[in-house]
């Protein structure tokens, strides 16, 4: 570790690497969405069959979270997830070849791809949680959760223009080789940059010292991965967080949010290409228009939360008001039913994605909660409540389409996911604080079990 008397700022380099890689796995997740209504035609699918290929990632991508929360505890985030983004990546290099085999076999491939890539993205998201909890302070926390969260909407507005051209120009195959590929040098790049506080060799004594005394968690990852005895999280932990009544408000919460992102990765460029006539190419660009709002917002939500710690609110209060005044504006979407001019349509897409951003803290307020000993179990236990959304959304909204013939209702569907997320957080989360979990009895005495206000 260096020692000069000027602090430096590697834990912004570590951000940028975080904003990058989701970036990247939120455009991963999409290429299916883009190249949707090209696939219905070469392959003879349907509105359902489409909705449950859609689904493939969230049934694995829930199932890995918790392993994958394991696996951060166990062996430390830089090796799992490196490891998570080469393999992701090499699964969306072979979807391009789906198109090689007949048309029922390159249907239950495409599925299975689709399934081993949620497989692989697993402990992004609990990564990215851990990594943010242990860079930085509890100040600047909700900023940077904003940050890499918002890189959902960045990846659309950077390559759903893109992967719009390349459907439309060379055919939806090449979407899936071209954004895996970048993946995989990516994961090369990962190794070379991501290291814990203590061990990173940028980092000097006054940045490191600034992030340990105000919160962040330098230590999460000493050591991980060497035979330690006591390595990994305790099973009980789960039972502990399941029972606690403000996660399970968190988790609510966040599985009402994650549905209006579903909606926008999955049915969005196909609603706007056969139920407003737009052309893919269009849908392309015309989508990136509301992912730009849905980035502001999402900045933004972070930046007014710290803000108000900052000006010495409470964490619950600072938490709390961006997220619900932001999912309050994101209902807006219902709107679109009731105009035809399409920058109307546009416009009240855009709004709603906006909300949704500036209400997207669910992040931060996992680095707020999570107990120190199983930070990316936490996470992973989080984001398995918030992904079955991606199961059920694209499911419930492709048997909507397939009944009604219309987007209508799946927009009313979208749109009530954003009031139940309000009045989650309203009437069910309480205080924000951080969890302190019960240790197992140890010579006859026990930890106690009770809630602590998250240090800031």
């Amino acid at each position: 570790m260096q020692s000069t008397q000027k602090p430096t700022h590697v834990r912004y380099l570590i951000l940028l690497m975080l904003f990058i890689v989701t970036t990247i796995n939120y455009a991963d997740r999409a290429t299916i969405a883009i190249a949707g209504s090209s696939l219905q035609k070469d392959l003879g699918i349907d509105a359902v069959t489409l909705g449950y290929i859609f689904s493939a990632f969230g049934w694995a991508y829930v199932a890995g979270q918790i392993p994958g929360g394991w696996l951060l505890d166990r062996f430390g985030s830089k090796k799992i997830y490196a490891l998570s983004i080469f393999t992701w990546s090499l699964f969306t290099v072979l979807q391009g070849y789906v198109g090689e085999f007949g048309m029922s076999t390159a249907v239950v491939a495409l599925f299975m791809l689709r399934f081993l890539v949620g497989l692989a993205e697993a402990p992004s998201f609990p990564g990215n949680a851990r990594i943010v909890a242990a860079w930085f302070p509890t100040a600047e926390r909700g900023t940077a959760s904003a940050i890499f969260n918002s890189a959902q909407y960045f990846a659309t507005v950077l390559f759903a223009p893109l992967m719009g051209w390349i459907v439309y120009s060379f055919g939806w195959q090449h979407v899936f080789i071209v954004m895996g590929v970048i993946g995989i040098i990516f994961s090369g790049i990962w190794l070379k940059v991501i290291y814990s506080p203590r061990q990173h060799p940028l980092i000097n004594e006054a940045e490191f010292k600034h992030i340990a005394d105000n919160g962040g968690m330098v230590d999460m990852d000493q050591d991980k991965g060497k035979g330690k005895k006591g390595d990994g999280p305790k099973w009980d932990y789960i039972r502990q967080l399941l029972t606690n009544r403000m996660m399970l408000g968190v988790y609510l919460g966040q599985y009402c949010i994650n549905g209006i992102t579903y909606f926008f990765l999955t049915w969005f460029p196909v609603y706007l290409v056969q139920e407003r006539g737009m052309t893919i190419l269009k849908a392309g660009f015309i989508a990136s228009l509301p992912a730009i709002c849905g980035f502001i917002g999402g900045v933004l939500g972070g930046v007014i939360s710290d803000y108000l710690l900052r000006k010495g609110h409470s964490l619950t209060f600072a938490r709390k008001a961006p997220i619900i005044a932001g999912l309050l504006v994101s209902s807006s979407i219902v709107a679109c039913n009731y105009v035809d001019v399409e920058w109307m349509v546009v416009g009240f897409m855009a709004l709603a994605f906006f909300g949704k951003g500036v209400g997207a803290l669910g992040w931060a307020v996992v680095s707020d909660t999570s107990p120190k000993q199983i930070a990316g179990l936490s996470g992973g236990l989080f984001n398995t409540f918030g992904n079955i959304a991606s199961i059920t959304t694209p499911i419930v909204i492709g048997y909507i389409i397939s009944s009604t013939g219309s987007f209508k209702w799946a927009l009313v569907f979208v749109g009530c996911n954003a009031l139940v997320a309000v009045f989650s957080y309203l009437v069910i989360v309480g205080p924000i604080k951080r969890v302190v979990l019960k240790e197992p009895p140890a010579n006859g005495t026990e930890a106690p079990g009770k809630l602590s206000q998250a240090h800031s």
